[in-house]
């Protein structure tokens, strides 16, 4: 090959070093690069979303008000305390503990049946869509599978109990004619039949299955899903359902709400649960007031017994020393005797009554217990201002004080058993309850704003860390740039994707006849430029190479090695050199289809000596060039192309032509490229930004290193300019080369054609 001295070329460009990248920028940009990916991601959440929001369960809520009432309280008088003693208010803590125990939820379970579970049979995911928008029964059937209904069937089942073995798991009933049903179960040797109106006993593996349909609403075939639950495992899950809180602060006002997909039975409960709520209050009040009641009867006729003897005491008085009139201060010291007595005696009973339900250290025992101290203090001070008077006005006023006390606390007495005996016999409770539960009309869930927006916020945060996942885990090429730092090779040039390829690319599936070849008709292609690059690198390091042989050759498949290849031989060739362009891939050859050629003879017969080179070398496809196809494929592409016969050709042809270019088949998927590289000067790796893996890279690399060779650069192909995350960090050093694209190793001064003159 006739080559022009150069001077030595300029030492490697050394680039500044690179200013550190916003790693937010980086992520902006990738997301900006992936953005179809994240609108996929997304556009297929809100569909999820949608179907959800359409045929998704619905769920309802209900609620009912339930009103503490305080006590009343009559002021004074020692049936305070027994009034007070019934009426003792619960904290709306403990009201609601009281609302969600076994005491009043089991009662309601068992009343409203809430563990038998009785649906329609519908037609799969849409069945429930459709029932909701139905006014008419509906023909059982769907897709000639029997029982799905989409209508206005209703079942009501008044008892359904299984064995403990059977309890969670779904029967179907499939109604018959004239009020007949048939049930049936996996674990049922045989159906069972029934009537509507009539239990059904029937024994089954492990018990016996009682069974009471009520009613039936649909055509006959149309079936009803039924499932008995257990009903311990029911309250426990309607304990963590059900919300009771207090309306407002220190309201005494409880709302009692529930969320179900039930609607059949979620008022029915929550009402239920009122009812027995208030029924165990009424209950509670009543034993408070009976208990009282035989208090009372028991200290009635002691009170009453010492009126009678107070009351004839002074009157036994008054006959021996006649009327006594008491001065002011005697008066006012009875009055205060009397009104302390009472609330001593009250503060007592209250104590009682308290120390049968808490121990001695409770807050309000020892508040009671300070209160009497305190009373019975004054009561003393009271005793010492009567000691100080004369004796005869000592003794009168004593006994008026004794008539006063009894006479009041037995009238309260009296008053406080009057009202228990009212309280046992009316059954009057301190709860009320305000708003019944009411069926709902429409679901609380889901509501399709709320739920379109998650799903949009979901789909887009699916839709990023998809596009983060799909860069870290694939581990693929994006820029020149991470090839010289994780592989070591040097990155020769850059070919910019063609938005015109995917034309001729068509036209090449097609069949259709001439060259489709970008360079031949598009010259202009912004593709074209790297590709130019790539002849101006190769015709400096060809200058050096032991020969004018350039192999091409990839990792894997689809890389673009063939495209790169016929492309780089149309420029090379209009540069004025001839050039011979052999498709040495005899496994998946495709140059014959670029331009428009047939492979019937090719390299395979040139090596076997069956053809001459004016038979298989197909001449002036494209001006200076010529290219050698595949011919017919051989049965083992290895052996042939390391034999001494295509050594030999190689020979032949270099001494022909200006530039040899070999299209060889990915080096990790045959071994045929590894043993033609050592007959070969130039050997240049094609990657695909954003499809080759930086391993296969690395590992193509080891495999020319095993028997001595070695690629001497890599070019980037299919790089996307609209990619911005593809686009950091990469200048190109004089004479538009990638730096530090000379390998050290070469140890000789570049030699090259005038390239750049032509260029």
């Amino acid at each position: 090959m006739n080559a022009r001295w150069y001077p030595p070329l300029p030492a490697p460009y050394s680039p500044e070093p690179e200013r550190p990248h916003s790693r937010f920028k980086e992520y902006v940009d990738l997301m900006l690069d992936n953005r179809w990916l994240i609108a996929s991601v997304t556009a297929a959440v809100l569909v999820l979303g949608a179907g959800y929001a359409l045929f998704g369960p619905r769920v309802y809520e209900a609620n009912v008000l339930i009103q503490l009432e305080d006590a009343e309280r009559s002021p004074g008088g020692a049936g305070d305390a027994a009034v007070n003693g019934v009426g003792v208010k619960t904290p709306t803590s403990g009201e609601a503990e009281i609302l969600k125990s076994r005491m009043v939820l089991g009662q309601a379970i068992e009343n409203t049946k809430l563990f038998i579970k009785a649906r329609p049979h519908y037609i799969p995911v849409v069945g429930a869509f459709i029932a909701r928008h139905s006014k008419t029964l509906s023909r059982p059937g769907f897709l000639g599978m029997r029982g799905y209904v989409s209508g206005t069937e209703r079942i009501a089942v008044a008892q359904m109990d299984v064995p403990p073995a059977l309890e969670g798991k779904k029967f179907l009933l499939t109604a018959g004619k004239d009020g007949a049903y048939t049930l049936t179960h996996p674990d049922l040797a045989t159906p069972l039949h029934g009537r509507v109106g009539e239990p059904q006993d029937s024994s089954v593996p492990g018990g016996t299955v009682h069974l009471l349909v009520a009613s039936i609403d649909a055509r006959p075939g149309g079936a009803f899903e039924l499932t008995r639950h257990s009903t311990q495992l029911t309250m426990l899950e309607l304990q963590r359902e059900l919300r009771v809180i207090e309306k407002g602060k220190q309201s005494s006002v409880i709302d009692v709400s529930w969320q179900t997909d039930d609607r059949e039975h979620l008022a029915n409960l929550l009402n239920e649960v009122a009812r027995l709520y208030m029924r165990q209050n009424i209950d509670q009040k009543t034993a408070q007031a009976e208990r009282t009641l035989n208090f009372l009867g028991t200290e009635l006729p002691k009170f009453k017994q010492q009126l009678e003897q107070s009351e004839e005491a002074y009157n036994q008085y008054r006959n021996q020393n006649g009327t006594i009139s008491l001065d002011d201060e005697a008066r006012n010291a009875l009055s205060q005797n009397v009104d302390l007595q009472a609330k001593l005696l009250d503060a007592r009973q209250k104590r009682l009554d308290l120390a049968s339900r808490f121990t001695s250290q409770h807050p309000m025992l020892i508040t009671l217990d300070a209160q009497i101290a305190s009373l019975r203090k004054e009561l003393g001070g009271v005793d010492n201002r009567i000691r100080r008077m004369p004796m005869l006005q000592q003794n009168s006023l004593r006994m008026q004080r004794d008539i006063k006390v009894n006479t009041e606390l037995y009238s309260s007495l009296l008053n406080s058993s009057l009202q228990m005996r009212l309280a046992r016999e009316g059954r009057i409770g301190n709860v009320r309850v305000l708003d019944q539960a009411l069926s709902p009309e429409k679901p609380v869930r889901p509501k399709a704003v709320i739920v379109m927006a998650l799903a949009l916020v979901v789909g887009l945060f699916l839709g990023a860390v998809t596009s983060v996942l799909r860069k870290v885990l694939k581990n693929t090429v994006a820029t020149p740039d991470e090839i010289e730092m994780r592989t070591g090779l040097n990155v020769y040039s850059t070919i910019a994707l063609s938005t015109r390829q995917g034309t001729l690319d068509r036209a090449i599936r097609q069949g259709k006849p001439g060259v489709k070849l970008l360079a031949a008709s598009h010259p202009d292609d912004p593709a074209l430029e790297g590709v130019r690059r790539l002849r101006t690198a190769l015709g400096f390091l060809m200058a050096g190479a032991q020969n004018n042989r350039i192999l091409l050759t990839s990792a894997t498949p689809g890389a673009g090695k063939t495209f790169l290849s016929a492309n780089f031989s149309a420029v090379l060739a209009a540069s004025g050199r001839r050039v011979l362009l052999i498709d040495a891939d005899m496994r998946r050859g495709k140059l014959a289809s670029q331009f428009g050629l047939k492979a019937t003879t090719g390299l395979s017969e040139l090596i076997a000596g069956t053809a001459t080179l004016a038979q298989a070398v197909h001449a002036q496809v494209l001006p200076h060039l010529d290219v050698i196809t595949t011919g017919k494929l051989p049965l083992d592409p290895a052996t042939m192309m390391g034999s001494t016969a295509f050594t030999r050709l190689l020979e032949t042809l270099s001494a022909l032509y200006d530039a040899v270019v070999i299209d060889a088949p990915p080096i990790l998927l045959a071994t045929e490229t590894v043993a033609m590289s050592p007959d070969v000067g130039t050997l240049m790796l094609v990657a695909r930004a954003g499809d080759s893996e930086l391993g296969d890279l690395v590992e193509s690399a080891k495999r020319l290193a095993h028997v001595g060779a070695a690629f001497h650069g890599v070019v980037l192909n299919a790089q996307d300019a609209r990619q911005r995350h593809n686009a950091y960090g990469y200048d190109y050093g004089p004479y538009g080369l990638p730096p530090n694209i000379y390998p050290p190793a070469l140890g000789h001064t570049p030699r090259a054609e005038p390239e750049r003159a032509t260029s």
